[in-house]
């Protein structure tokens, strides 16, 4: 990723911020070496045109200070129009000073090396071309840096103080600038990492949806023979009378859930997505009949939660019951509170717990190290809770063996 791109959209203002924080370093380290080269060390310049170099830097840089507070975002030409004024600036100071003679002469490296970091390849060569060119008038029309006697010795001797205090003063611009580039060089990387991720992510779980309807298209006509050949052996059953019964409401629930793959799409039309919390955890106990679930929290479960919310307490309930299984027992625990609109809630089974070094959280598809399991439950919740701009956590339980998941999803709730 180019450096340009790393200060498109809003980090343009951090730019112009940057470099009026450096603007005003500059207008202070300019004032104490006018002050101490014209004063203490009684050096012939014309302090005047510096003085004013400096005034001249000082009220543009109020300008650009309250330009970067501002919420319009700053084009390359405005960035290459702050660069300019700094090598004008520059320019002045340094031709009313020795030329290149001065010490300081090759501060005109430092336009240059912020407009390679910051700038597409027109901008570097437009900054590099002023800067050049600044540097250029400044030795044609210098005035002459006179000969010293102080307390440095000649003038060879202040010239060498000169390109130390040069050096520390570059190479402390370069290092907070540069650092303040790398981290957001950093940060966009990580923000990358996670959208290439998270796309790579939801193409999967486009797939599996498209997937998903077909097989729900090719499923409910066989269900429902199902469900009416149920009924008939219900009829005619004696003492299997009940397990028929079961069985059917088994099938008649896979029916359902089979239709509501279509819901998403009626949503428009008004059709009515929500269930209720004790609708939806009964639906789970049907299907996980060996299963003891401990329930607490505020939730009444008469709250109807939008279609995606039950989707994800049963993905989550699914998750630890399986997990539990796997370590010989077969409890989970639920806790479900009501916040106005927001439903949270945790889970917590007994299994073996997740191990440290890996992500609990999985960002892709079937991925799992679940014996037998398909490796797209978790990662379906997390992409559920993002678009439902939640948030989805697991961690440890504090005793014992097992996991908790906590989730809140705001704005699913409605009474």
């Amino acid at each position: 990723m180019g450096a340009a791109a790393l200060w498109a959209g809003a980090p343009s203002r951090a730019l112009l911020r940057s470099l009026a924080t450096l603007r005003w370093v500059a207008v202070a380290c300019q004032a104490a070496t006018i002050y101490l080269v014209t004063g203490p060390m009684h050096v012939a310049l014309a302090p005047v045109p510096l003085w004013w170099g400096v005034a001249a830097l000082a009220a543009f840089n109020l300008y650009a200070t309250w330009r970067g507070t501002r919420p319009r975002e700053a084009t390359q030409v405005e960035v290459i129009a702050h660069l300019a004024v700094d090598v004008v600036v520059l320019t002045w100071m340094i031709g009313f000073s020795g030329g290149i003679e001065n010490p300081f002469s090759s501060l005109f490296l430092l336009p240059i090396a912020i407009s390679i970091l910051a700038l597409p390849a027109t901008g570097r060569w437009i900054t590099a071309a002023l800067a050049i060119a600044g540097y250029g008038l400044s030795a044609a029309f210098a005035q002459p840096l006179p000969h010293v006697h102080n307390m440095l010795g000649d003038t060879f001797n202040l010239h060498m103080a000169g390109m130390l205090v040069n050096f520390l003063v570059s190479a402390a611009v370069i290092l907070v600038f540069l650092t303040r580039v790398a981290t957001a060089w950093r940060r966009r990387e990580r923000e990358v990492a996670g959208l290439r991720e998270r796309f790579a992510r939801n193409e999967g779980i486009v797939a599996l949806a498209t997937h998903a309807a077909s097989v729900a298209h090719e499923l409910n006509t066989p269900l429902g023979t199902l469900t009416l050949m149920l009924d008939d052996l219900a009829d005619e059953a004696g003492e299997q009378r009940e397990d028929f019964a079961t069985m059917r409401a088994l099938v008649a629930q896979c029916r359902d859930r089979v239709r509501e793959l279509a819901l998403p799409a009626d949503v428009d039309a008004g059709v009515d997505d929500r269930a209720q919390l004790e609708q939806i955890i009964e639906r789970w106990q049907l299907v996980r009949p060996t299963i003891e679930l401990r329930r607490a929290g505020s939730a009444t479960g008469r709250e109807r939660v939008d279609a995606a919310a039950g989707h994800l307490l049963l993905a989550l309930l699914n998750n630890a019951a399986d997990a539990g299984e796997a370590n010989t027992s077969r409890v989970v625990e639920l806790r479900l509170d009501v916040d106005g609109d927001a439903l949270a809630g945790s889970i917590r089974d007994h299994g073996r717990g997740f191990d440290a070094a890996v992500s609990a959280l999985p960002g892709t598809l079937f991925r799992t190290s679940k014996p037998g399991g398909l490796g797209i439950g978790l990662a379906l919740s997390h992409a559920t809770v993002e678009r439902l701009g939640g948030t989805l956590a697991m961690q440890p339980a504090a005793e014992g063996a097992g996991v908790i998941v906590s989730f809140v999803l705001p704005g699913t709730v409605s009474t």
